[in-house]
This record gives C-alpha cells, sequence and structure tokens, in this order.
C-alpha cells in the first residue's frame, strides 16, 4: 500500500483503514475501479489499495474459504512451506470433531436394533439412502457459501433462500425416489432377488430419498446463513460437517418412513418383519 498524508474534503471511492480486507475487493468490484483510496478516521488519506494488492487479497480469501469448506482451519503458510505437525493440528480439530458426530450415526442405529433384526434387508440401503443428503447438502452448502461471498444474496435473503431450496430439495428428492423406486422393482422383477415385496421395498426407498434429500438440502442452505448470523465465517460450515449432520438425521428418516408406510399400509407383520424376503435375498446370494 503506497504511503501518503492529504486529508480529503470531496466524497469519493474510498476505503477506511479498519474494514476488513475483503472490503477492499468488493468495493473495486462494484465501481469498477483499479486504484482505491485508504483513509483514516478523519479522513485524512494514509495510503492507497491498487488492483495487485486486491489480486493478492482475493487469492489469500478465497484459500482460506476453500480450506475452511474442507473441514480444516486455514494454514496461515502455504502448502509446502507449513510444517507436518502444524498441518496435522490444523487439520486434528475437525477431524475428531466429525468423528465424534459420526459416533451418533452408531447411536441412531441402537435406536433401531429391533427393526435391523427383523429385516436386515433394509440395512443394505442405508449408505445409498445417507449418501444422497450429504450430496444434496454438500451442493447447496457451496452454493449459498459462494453465493454470500460475492454479496449475492446476504441475512436478509434467507426465507428466499428457504423457500428455493425446498423446492429444489422437493425436486431432487423426487427424481432420486423415482430412480431409486424404479431400479428396486426391475431389479426385482429381473432377479427376484427382493422377493414379493419389492414394490413395498421401493416405496421405502423412494419416500426416504424424498425426506432426507429435502433435508439435507435445507440444512446445507441454511448452516451458512446461521453462521453468518452468529459472527462466524460461512465457510466453518465445511461440506464434512453438512455431511456427518445429514447422516445422523438421515438414518432416522430412512427407518422412520419405513415404520410409517408399513403402519399405514397395515405390512408391519407380514413384511417389516421380512422374514421371507431376507431369507431369499441371503439364499440368492448363498
Amino acid at each position: 500500500v503506497s504511503q501518503s498524508r492529504y486529508q480529503i474534503s470531496t466524497p469519493v471511492v474510498s476505503l477506511s483503514a479498519f474494514e476488513d480486507q475483503e472490503e477492499a475487493v468488493l468495493m473495486m468490484e462494484k465501481y469498477d475501479i483499479s486504484e482505491l483510496p485508504v483513509i483514516d478516521s478523519a479522513r485524512v488519506l494514509i495510503g492507497i489499495v491498487t488492483f495487485d494488492d486486491v489480486m493478492d487479497i482475493q487469492e489469500e480469501e478465497a484459500t482460506e474459504d476453500f480450506q475452511k469448506f474442507g473441514g480444516m482451519e486455514a494454514l496461515e503458510k502455504p502448502y509446502d512451506a507449513t510444517a507436518l505437525i502444524s498441518m496435522v493440528k490444523k487439520r486434528a480439530g475437525w477431524l475428531i470433531l466429525l468423528f465424534l458426530g459420526e459416533m451418533l450415526t452408531a447411536t441412531a442405529l441402537g435406536y433401531f436394533e429391533q427393526e435391523l433384526d427383523k429385516a436386515v434387508i433394509l440395512s443394505l440401503f442405508l449408505p445409498l439412502i445417507i449418501s444422497s443428503g450429504g450430496n444434496s447438502g454438500t451442493q447447496a452448502a457451496t452454493l449459498i457459501v459462494r453465493a454470500l461471498s460475492i454479496n449475492e444474496i446476504s441475512l436478509k435473503d434467507w426465507w428466499f433462500v428457504l423457500q428455493r431450496e425446498f423446492l429444489s430439495g422437493l425436486l431432487l428428492g423426487f427424481i432420486l425416489g423415482c430412480i431409486g423406486f424404479l431400479r428396486i422393482v426391475l431389479w426385482s422383477s429381473a432377479t427376484g432377488i427382493y422377493g414379493e415385496h419389492s414394490i413395498e421395498i421401493g416405496l421405502t426407498i423412494g419416500t426416504s430419498l424424498i425426506g432426507v434429500v429435502m433435508w439435507g438440502t435445507l440444512s446445507g442452505s441454511m448452516l451458512p446463513l446461521l453462521m453468518k448470523k452468529l459472527g462466524f465465517d460461512p465457510a466453518t460450515s465445511s461440506a464434512p460437517f453438512v455431511a456427518t449432520l445429514v447422516d445422523v438425521t438421515g438414518i432416522i428418516i430412512y427407518f422412520s418412513a419405513a415404520l410409517w408406510i408399513c403402519t399405514i399400509l397395515g405390512w408391519h407383520s407380514r413384511w417389516f418383519i421380512g422374514y421371507r424376503c431376507t431369507h431369499r435375498l441371503y439364499r440368492d446370494w448363498e
């Protein structure tokens, strides 16, 4: 930053010395200028920020956001200059937190232990369900974090974002749910692997996908806004954090949907126990 000492008496586009460095990037983009005067509280010119300075700032901020969104603390030095111990420290904290969060999936599975014992076939689709929710949540979080960083949206747009992502999640979940339902029904008709209750299983998977994808999309879109509201960097709502959250809740949504469908359609005694279907599945594998 160039140094000088002049008092500015006429209104001009300027940057306060107490502003965050990201503000310089935003002001240059807004006014399409290559140099920006920097003033103190008395409106005395103390320097000039040039386009080259802003490009360095933008690269630094983008790198920091990428690293945070990947589920780690931002590195203070370039990758090749960061010591191994420092690298481990930056990454270990989030990994430990995410690991503890993923342990809740075991708790959720334990809650549905009896249902799993009765219908082991439901566990075969568990990775499909939770990964779909995590993927949709990661997509939404990426879009919102980027939109916030370049001022496409702000906190006041939360209701617009909520409505938009609700509809997006509903449509995306419906698409995946239809694909899942058709895959199960068609594959079962060709191989008989899911027995006589392939329709019921397909409905469970399809319904669960709609719920999990909707929840993942809403979680991924709202978490960055919540982080910003609380004064944190929106990039802190990282993709691994969103995926972990959706993994735990996805299990609950999945088995709750299975219980609900069985109860509504009256299949609890003859399908959810699922001995014939599960027995046939294992017999085909053997």
